[in-house]
């Protein structure tokens, strides 16, 4: 008895000052599991093993290519005979022995100019001062994709299946990845020379080809989709874990494109979500700080507006204030994200970087917290493209409002980082602890755009819907069944309760 006494007592020391003031029989999981957080928020290798197996549900903002790492694009490269330009280490088409290029067969065997295609794919090392500072993180990331660009189109479904494979090491268990199609971009291509001003005409001169553009495009993605399933042997008693990571598309246009190929993008795109059920959504992306992209801001935001008029069940999530002071004139900071809410109807920000800048950025920020317009936060790219980060990171404005926030990965291939650096920076640099994570845990899945009505009521981890009051209640189990969103959400709730039990 005195030896289990002073055990009692050991443990309740150890526990610090949040579970001293309670009884031990009194102490939840839950509380425990955050009680050890708040123990080890200042040792980034603890942080790192506890943060790694906590279920992270959904990952909202995640893009095809930039998700994969320079390794990838260089083994490609070698498999399918291609080249590296030894003028700015791009991969290029063969022969690789005129003037200027070499083999990327056998490239690991000549590190100084393998570690220069990792640094020409990747910001490796940009925040620790690496590579030369007369490049700007916004202008070394986005040259990336040039450089990789030809070794990607050959290994998209690989590329899909490498991307599962890692949210499955990071607990994440769902990923909308921003993707393009070959037929949309070949669609717009047709009409880039037409005429932008009239919308319904440009509507009416691109509807005919929309079938055909989108029978492509399934027949793609129905074969990037096997090759995948195939990698990772589901459906196999040696299936790999990623085949639990359920993964969607956001039809992503290209907003540096000439205006009728944007239209003819986001059409094509509207459509394809409509006909296809792996398609959950839009997008639009590129810099949003290159001299196009600023002169069409508006009128991309009244094309989506448009569209979306005529397919009015189909989900947006939107690129806005991707930008920060002295990147662009100060009036370009005054209204992109209000645009993206108020006239093209985004349900998501993806980045949000300028909400202090907008015009009346108290009455946006209300509005997004009352229409529960969630941001999509990541926090690498911020810092890295941007060079925003720590105090200077609207993440606790946005939290303050009242406005839900996730957490993302944006292009983790790109910025060397994955989901799990994601949350421990939002733990070291922006004071988060347990709760706030496990909220946008849950936020991550009541806030995708998955079919099906959420498990919960209002916000996510309060009330649950009626049916599903009592978990084991015979009908939850139906209504889970027909509602996918709250299935992913109930499965989520099982794996967190799995997570806290574990002893610490």
């Amino acid at each position: 008895m005195m030896r289990m006494a002073a055990l009692l007592i050991a443990l309740l020391m150890g526990a610090g000052p949040v579970m001293a003031r309670a009884p031990a029989g009194a102490v939840s999981d839950e509380a425990r599991t955050a009680a050890y957080l708040d123990r080890i928020a200042d040792s980034p290798p603890r942080l790192r093993i506890f943060l790694q197996a906590m279920p992270k549900g959904g990952d909202l903002h995640n893009h095809a290519g930039g998700a994969n790492f320079a390794e990838d694009y260089l083994r490609w490269a070698a498999t399918d005979g291609l080249c590296i330009a030894t003028d700015n280490y791009h991969i290029v088409e063969p022969p690789c022995d005129s003037p200027g290029r070499i083999a990327a067969t056998g490239l690991e065997r000549d590190y100084p100019r393998y570690s220069h295609a990792i640094d020409a794919f990747s910001t490796r090392g940009f925040e620790a001062g690496v590579g030369d500072p007369t490049v700007s993180g916004y202008d070394r990331f986005f040259a990336t994709f040039d450089a990789f660009g030809a070794a990607y189109s050959r290994h998209v479904g690989e590329a899909m299946a490498l991307t599962r494979q890692q949210a499955a090491a990071d607990h994440v268990s769902y990923v909308e990845l921003g993707s393009g199609a070959r037929a949309g971009w070949m669609l717009g291509l047709k009409m880039a020379d037409a005429d932008a001003s009239d919308f319904a005409a440009l509507h009416a001169k691109i509807a005919p080809l929309l079938p055909d553009a989108i029978a492509s495009a399934r027949a793609d993605y129905d074969g990037y989709d096997a090759q995948g399933a195939a990698i990772d042997g589901c459906g196999t008693a040696n299936a790999k874990s990623a085949c639990g990571v359920e993964m969607r598309y956001l039809y992503t246009a290209i907003r540096t494109s000439p205006p009728a190929q944007v239209f003819a993008q986001l059409a094509f795109g509207f459509a394809l979500a409509e006909a296809d059920s792996r398609f959950v959504g839009i997008n639009i992306a590129a810099p949003e700080h290159h001299p196009v992209a600023v002169r069409d801001y508006a009128l991309h935001m009244r094309m989506i507006a448009f569209l979306k008029a005529r397919h009015p069940k189909v989900n947006l999530s939107l690129h806005a204030g991707e930008l920060t002071l002295g990147l662009v004139p100060s009036r370009d900071l005054a209204f992109h994200i209000r645009d993206a809410v108020e006239v093209a109807g985004a349900r998501r920000i993806g980045h949000g970087i300028d909400i202090a800048y907008e015009t009346d950025a108290a009455s946006l920020l209300a509005r997004m917290a009352k229409e529960q317009v969630a941001v999509e936060i990541n926090l690498t790219s911020n810092a890295v493209i941007l060079g925003v980060k720590g105090q200077d990171h609207p993440l606790s404005l946005y939290r303050a409002a009242g406005v839900p926030v996730v957490l993302s990965t944006d292009d983790e291939g790109v910025s060397r980082s994955d989901m799990t650096n994601e949350y421990l920076r939002a733990v070291t640099e922006q004071g988060l602890r347990y709760a706030d994570l496990k909220q946008i845990v849950r936020d991550g899945l009541h806030y995708n755009f998955l079919p099906g009505a959420s498990l919960w009521q209002d916000r996510a981890g309060g009330g649950r819907v009626a049916a599903c009051a009592i978990m084991a209640a015979p009908g939850c189990k139906a209504w889970l069944a027909a509602n996918p969103k709250a299935a992913s959400q109930a499965k989520l709730e099982r794996e967190l309760e799995i997570f806290e039990a574990i002893p610490r």
